[in-house]
């Protein structure tokens, strides 16, 4: 797993993240720059080299002269998430798109949701693609990564947690007090949440459509879902 780009790997340095080393333009090698500073304060190992090396190294194109190569991705365990009065979690019911997670491993980040949920079998797990489109995001979201999503429902629902999916055919989310220990969550891409799913939650909540298209991409109803929440509880 690897970070690229300045922003990115501070943002992993500053959240623990384990790095390895981290390959910088040798260009850079006699400037002061902040982020080697930080990284050798961290006592992590630092290589220069040309940037053509940094360039086949890279998967994005954009890696401004840095590539940190970091520890495969640890998942918080479900019971590690936040448990502070009034929490907000989302759990993902078969994202199977790495842009459509890190897109919503971004948006959950910039709303403050305090974990995110995603099962282990047949939906996108967290690889380089997902650490890049979430933009550093993912330095600071806790996800957990679960066998069995109806369990990790259960879970919540015993910690006294509503649980609502988000799917037509439910209440207006403008209308629906969401000012309360919450999960929601957010389908997959073609099929939403699905009605196993759907029968284990509190109730589901709705975005009105005007439109002729009947539904939006995962990532952007996440995090329109996820910004609503966060607006009903700035504006108590």
């Amino acid at each position: 797993m690897q970070f690229e780009g300045k922003n990115a790997i501070r943002q992993a340095l500053q959240a623990d993240i384990t790095i390895n080393k981290i390959l910088v333009d040798q260009n850079y090698a006699n400037r002061k720059d902040d982020l080697i500073m930080l990284a050798r304060e961290k006592k992590i190992r630092i290589e220069f080299a040309p940037k053509q090396a940094l360039d086949r190294k890279s998967t994005t194109s954009h890696h401004q002269g840095y590539i940190a190569f970091a520890v495969d991705f640890a998942y918080t365990p479900l019971e590690k998430l936040s448990s502070k009065d009034l929490p907000f979690y989302v759990l993902l019911d078969g994202i199977e798109d790495p842009h459509n997670l890190g897109a919503i491993i971004r948006s959950c980040e910039c709303a403050g949701v305090d974990g995110i949920v995603i099962p282990k079998n047949r939906a996108c797990q967290v690889n380089d693609t997902v650490i890049r489109t979430s933009t550093g995001a993912i330095a600071n979201v806790k996800i957990a990564q679960v066998t069995n999503l109806k369990e990790a429902i259960d879970y919540f629902k015993k910690k006294n947690i509503w649980v609502f999916a988000a799917e037509t055919g439910g209440e207006c989310i403008y209308k629906k007090n969401l000012n309360v220990p919450l999960a929601v969550i957010i389908g997959s891409e073609g099929k939403g949440v699905r009605p196993s799913i759907l029968e284990k939650c509190d109730g589901v909540i709705s975005l009105p459509l005007k439109g002729q298209v009947n539904s939006l991409n995962a990532s952007v109803a996440c995090g329109i879902v996820v910004f609503e929440v966060l607006r009903q509880r700035i504006n108590l």
